[in-house]
């Protein structure tokens, strides 16, 4: 599956316990967002996969507290990526299996990358910033 949007894709890294449920839920919505599940099957295919000990900090990982900008409009989102099931938009909690979950999963601070939002229109995000939460941390 190679992707439409870059010709030349930022090196992701994978934390090793999150690779085996990322890859079901991928698999498993397929029939519910398939494009945003077509972009999380990519970048676990092509991703670097560690051990959760050696996943560098500045690396979005589930549970991360990331500061991103929208190249188109310039504006600066904060959001905490997540898993289905604990998205809350009204808390900033973006699921992974979204369009722009699955576009930042596994990038790091000052890599950008092309993704296609809701509406198909074609977005470049930069990751600014990369922090663990409370709960990743416990």
């Amino acid at each position: 599956m190679a992707s439409q949007l870059d010709t030349t894709l930022p090196t992701v890294v994978i934390d090793e316990a999150y690779y085996d449920r990322l890859e079901s839920l991928a698999l498993g919505g397929m029939e519910r967002s398939l494009a945003a599940a077509e972009r999380l099957l990519e970048e676990l295919e092509r991703a670097e996969v560690l051990p959760s000990e050696q996943v560098p900090a500045n690396v979005v990982n589930i549970g991360s507290k990331v500061i991103y900008r929208d190249e188109d409009t310039g504006q600066n989102h904060s959001a905490v990526l997540v898993f289905p099931g604990e998205a809350d938009i009204s808390q900033q909690r973006i699921s992974v299996l979204t369009p722009v979950g699955a576009a930042l999963i596994g990038l790091s601070e000052g890599q950008s990358i092309n993704w296609l939002s809701r509406d198909g229109r074609e977005r470049r995000l930069t990751v600014l910033e990369v922090k663990p939460t409370e709960e990743e941390r416990s």
